[in-house]
């Protein structure tokens, strides 16, 4: 039997938002001008929370260190910012929630409005094979191309989460309708449409207003960094 278990990335497995840490670890390194990109990088932050993000605002902020560097320069700040934060922030309760769905033979995604430079070794740290994230275009599809500063296709963010999936599941002969069983695990008020579309939502540290919701609905609440 089929089963698809879903997870945000941040809050949700990591204790962190890698977004934001990869903000503040280019403007500690100096690769960005500091002040200026810690405020901009807080602001959005805050935006996230409040639920009022204008995402495509922030991709222009957040992608366009990506596009001013080659890809090997890029990688190599990004092996030193895995070692140096994200690391630390592995916690046991998430692997071990990850390898439960694994152990059962489910199909575990990790699906994150934080773009895939970022987020796919993290993903694969914690031995998870899929990935849905929002996507840096880049000037043409060879590998390791440079990036442009743009997105391609759809930002993984609120709605358009729900629409990736369905073209991923699509592109593995698979659909939410033919599942018996989808778990969703998220922190966040901004994935409830994603939440609704589930079988199985489960609000993982959550904020308040999705621990409210959650409660409203009678949604369990798993607390994994408690």
């Amino acid at each position: 039997m089929t089963q698809l278990a879903l997870f945000d990335l941040d809050h949700t497995l990591l204790p962190c938002d890698s977004d934001y840490e990869w903000g503040q670890f280019l403007a500690r390194i100096g690769v960005v001008d500091s002040k200026y990109y810690a405020t901009q990088n807080e602001r959005f932050y805050q935006d996230y929370k409040e639920g009022k993000l204008d995402i495509h605002e922030f991709l222009r902020f957040a992608l366009k260190p990506l596009s001013e560097h080659s890809r090997a320069q890029l990688k190599e700040w990004h092996d030193t910012f895995m070692e140096e934060v994200i690391h630390g922030q592995l916690r046991q309760q998430a692997l071990d929630l990850v390898k439960r769905h694994q152990d059962q033979g489910d199909i575990c995604c990790v699906i994150t409005a934080t773009n895939s430079f970022v987020t796919r070794p993290i993903v694969e740290r914690f031995g998870i094979e899929h990935l849905i994230a929002t996507e840096p275009a880049t000037t043409n599809d060879v590998p390791l191309a440079n990036y442009t500063g743009e997105v391609k296709g759809i930002p993984n963010f609120r709605e358009g989460k729900i629409q990736n999936l369905q073209n991923w599941l699509a592109s593995q002969n698979l659909s939410l309708s033919q599942l018996p069983y989808s778990y969703f695990y998220s922190d966040s008020m901004n994935d409830l449409p994603l939440l609704e579309q589930v079988s199985h939502p489960v609000a993982t540290n959550p904020d308040d207003r999705l621990r409210h919701e959650a409660k409203q609905r009678g949604w369990p609440v798993l607390e994994l960094f408690a």
